[in-house]
């Protein structure tokens, strides 16, 4: 009799902690089983940082999908406007950012700047071109020069920035071909399709197939900032701020250091 009631007493302890076990994972999880799906629109400049950070954060968050959106920062600012489906938006400038907060896209409070970067002129790592400064672009020999869409391509926006410091803005716009965004402009120069483009210091590095000839020079034009906020309406308020956090944590500082961005 005492060895049954041994026996009942395991069997009871042993269900008792399953139930525990699964109590706890369910605690994971949303009431009903499912993961929590957070959108997040970035710059496209972001796009390798981004999806290494989402693994880190995934090994710790196992109850979180991260679906990403990479464009350029103009095109996710009118998708957020329109009500596309967005949780998290990190910007690679501000006035995308400052035109959200005006138009009370942001949630409160949770807009910060993030991550600092620079602005660099490339060309095809086998290039012949003598080019040595943003000044060279005005040379006649160039006759594809590449460039984000300035309405809205921050890089692109930039680069205008530079060339009517520097003068020269009506001529390079005689031989411009415009990119949707800044990979499409680092995707030209690679191939050969454009004799050089103005891209950011992090996209100059991930490609091979570039070589940088030239930094802008200082001070021509606004500090290269990328903000970041929970987008105002989100299902989730809570789990959105939480990878903001972890984006701006020492962890997500070692991931966007990598790969050559200046952590605010």
């Amino acid at each position: 009799m005492k060895k049954l009631l041994a026996a009942l007493l395991t069997a009871v302890a042993l269900l008792s902690l399953g139930c525990g076990n699964e109590q706890a994972e369910k605690a994971e999880r949303t009431s009903d089983g499912k993961t929590i799906e957070i959108h997040v629109a970035a710059a496209a400049s972001l796009t390798d940082a981004m999806k290494e950070l989402a693994e880190a954060y995934k090994a710790e968050h196992p109850e979180i999908t991260l679906t990403f959106n990479f464009g350029s920062s103009g095109a996710l600012q009118q998708a957020i406007e329109n009500g596309g489906e967005t949780d998290l938006f990190f910007s690679a400038a501000q006035k995308q950012m400052d035109a959200l907060e005006k138009s009370g896209n942001l949630a409160e409070s949770t807009c910060r700047d993030l991550l600092e970067n620079s602005v660099v002129l490339v060309v095809p790592v086998d290039s012949s071109l003598d080019l040595k400064s943003f000044a060279d672009l005005s040379k006649a020999e160039l006759k594809h020069i590449a460039l984000g869409e300035p309405k809205g391509v921050p890089v692109g926006q930039y680069a205008e920035e530079i060339l009517t410091q520097l003068n020269i803005l009506e001529q390079v716009k005689e031989r411009a071909v415009y990119g949707s965004d800044v990979r499409q402009v680092l995707a030209w120069v690679a191939a050969g399709e454009a004799d050089c483009g103005v891209v950011y210091a992090t996209d100059a590095a991930i490609d091979a197939k570039v070589k940088v000839v030239s930094k802008a020079p200082e001070g021509s034009h606004k500090p290269v900032i990328y903000p970041a906020a929970v987008i105002k309406g989100t299902k989730h308020p809570e789990e959105a701020k939480a990878f903001l956090d972890f984006a701006g944590s020492g962890q997500g500082r070692k991931v966007f250091e990598k790969y050559g961005f200046i952590c605010k």
